[in-house]
């Protein structure tokens, strides 16, 4: 009992530490983390199967299994005790293995505090700009990221993994060992949520959903890597994988500028939300349209607000404020950060 109440003592001490982000940084992130990550996403990559489906269900079945022994031998009053002091002791372990293998990544220096940021460039003018230039990169890229032979038709090229190599270079972020992105037994819950991938943060996995289009497969696993990278914040993480997919294959460079499409024309007006659209050639407007068909055909509204009212309050206990709203943060990166040629961000 002394252990299990020392255990939770420090968990709820690491949770609430007061770390700072330039010691996180330096510490953690870029050294202890990169060395976790390269070993366990490399293990990992060896197995096809997702190894977080066999440690999620073989922990769940252990709990269950000691949980029925302490009903039978003492009853359901007296056994309530013990599996209530077991279920804080394993939740405060598993606490403390989350935050040593990726969760400490959450306290670590936002990006935009290592880029050259302009914050009165973010606005609804910029948003326009950019969106039109989201419009006319699409159109033109349209037809060669639909050639049969296309990477993206078949999965994952190695053109993918070199232009994240190359906006890892270019954001100052170590190297990684790329995820083999795999299905979980949880893809079910991914459609019926509209989840289109994750990370699991204990064996650093690269998780996707079944479903997901030819269009849509480069960004995601792309962002998926970029928590690989040791970017937690999702609006983060959208950024990276944005400049990531840009210095990939045609494929690649579609499917971030048809994401990034979706995401400004929210910033934008209904006047030129209507002209950016009409702008559009028929091909990209097509793969738009059948986006929302493939979410909308599993999609079930009541889980997925369930889903995200839970991830967001998982993401504000890990001291992101905005919480699932964080997603929408790439917008302010990309019209906030300056950038060199070749959509190279600068740093300071």
């Amino acid at each position: 009992m002394i252990r299990s109440a020392a255990l939770v003592v420090v968990a709820i001490g690491a949770a609430l530490a007061p770390l700072p982000a330039p010691i996180v940084e330096r510490v953690y992130s870029t050294r202890v983390y990169v060395a976790l990550q390269s070993l366990l996403t490399a293990l990992s990559n060896v197995v096809p199967i997702a190894l977080f489906d066999v440690l999620f269900f073989g922990v769940l079945a252990v709990w269950i299994g000691l949980a029925v022994a302490d009903v039978r031998r003492r009853g359901w009053v007296r056994a309530s005790g013990s599996i209530g002091v077991r279920t804080l002791t394993w939740s405060a372990a598993l606490y403390l293995v989350f935050l040593a293998t990726w969760g400490l990544n959450y306290r670590r220096v936002p990006l935009a505090d290592k880029l050259q940021f302009d914050r009165a460039a973010v606005g609804v003018d910029s948003a326009r700009r950019v969106a039109a230039v989201a419009v006319d990169r699409v159109n033109g890229l349209y037809a060669a990221a639909h050639r049969p032979e296309s990477p993206a038709s078949a999965g994952v090229s190695g053109s993918l993994a070199e232009g994240f190599a190359r906006a890892s270079r270019d954001l100052d972020l170590p190297s990684i060992a790329f995820g083999r992105p795999k299905r979980t037994l949880f893809d079910v819950y991914f459609r019926r949520a509209g989840v289109a991938g994750m990370t699991d943060p204990f064996l650093l996995e690269t998780l996707v959903a079944s479903d997901l289009l030819p269009v849509e497969r480069p960004f995601v696993i792309a962002h998926e890597w970029s928590h690989l990278a040791g970017i937690a914040d999702e609006g983060e993480a959208n950024f990276v994988g944005w400049l990531a997919c840009l210095r990939g294959s045609a494929a690649d460079q579609y499917s971030a500028w048809l994401f990034l499409y979706g995401e400004l024309t929210p910033s934008v007006g209904a006047r030129d939300r209507a002209a950016l659209a009409s702008a559009l050639a028929d091909g990209p407007r097509a793969d738009l349209r059948a986006i929302r068909e493939r979410v909308a055909r599993h999609l079930n509204p009541r889980l997925s607000a369930a889903g995200w009212r839970v991830y967001d309050s998982y993401l504000k206990a890990n001291r992101v404020e905005s919480g699932a709203a964080s997603y929408a943060e790439v917008v302010r990166l990309v019209l906030g950060v300056k950038f060199g040629d070749d959509w190279t961000p600068l740093r300071r």
